[in-house]
């Protein structure tokens, strides 16, 4: 009788509730991984390209600066903001710009805000999924602590309609509620583990890149533009 205990046992003697909070562990943790998986690569070519930032500075121009760092920033962190700072402190050059708001602001300010707005952008784009993980480390613990306790509920149920309550008989099915619980932990573990390293990469970054921006907003407010 015992040879037959176990995950299989347990998932044959569940009901539609408990298959229910086994299917929602089994999502988040698809969801987590896939998550995990894919930032972790983002990340590690983040970290490529933040190397590339003393190259942009050793350019003669900006033009060869932004083809210097386009070359190592394939996920566009860095590239996309020297290209907005630059096309902002270029607009007060176009002689046939139209009137406009933008062409309207001072060039420091202009260029002030477009910088803002696109660290804004880069750090919406870098806690995408990082909600996820969170919710997924703090909520499957629970998931699988109401799987185990509506499991063991179910087994005393089924052992009280037996009419013989004897530690053997307990033991079993109460050991197979438990699986639920240590599914809960899987599942939460890794994903509490990657949203403490994610957020901490992503506090780096985002410390590079407003200083990247700092420096690129010194030097774009000199009065040196693209070409000369």
């Amino acid at each position: 009788m015992n040879q037959t205990l176990g995950l299989s046992h347990y998932w044959s003697q569940g009901d539609a509730i408990s298959h229910a909070a086994a299917y929602a562990l089994l999502l988040m943790s698809i969801s987590s991984w896939y998550y995990i998986l894919s930032k972790a690569w983002s990340a590690w070519r983040i970290r490529k390209a933040a190397s590339a930032l003393q190259g942009f500075w050793k350019a003669p121009t900006l033009s060869d600066a932004v083809s210097v760092i386009r070359q190592q920033d394939s996920e566009n962190i860095f590239t996309s903001l020297a290209i907005q700072g630059i096309e902002a402190a270029n607009l007060h050059q176009q002689t046939d710009t139209a009137v406009s708001l933008n062409t309207a602001t001072d060039p420091n300010e202009l260029i002030t805000r477009t910088l803002r707005q696109e660290i804004n952008r880069v750090s919406s784009r870098l806690e995408n999924g990082l909600t996820l993980l969170a919710s997924v480390g703090s909520t499957a613990p629970f998931i699988g602590l109401f799987g185990t306790v509506w499991g063991i509920y179910h087994a005393l149920i089924a052992i009280s309609a037996a009419g013989t309550i004897q530690i053997d008989k307990i033991a079993g099915p109460v050991g197979e509620a438990l699986i639920m619980t240590a599914l809960g932990l899987v599942v939460a573990i890794p994903a509490v583990l990657a949203y403490n390293a994610f957020t901490r990469i992503n506090r780096v970054t985002l410390a590079e890149l407003d200083a990247f921006a700092h420096d690129l907003h010194a030097y774009l407010t000199t009065g040196t533009r693209v070409g000369k």
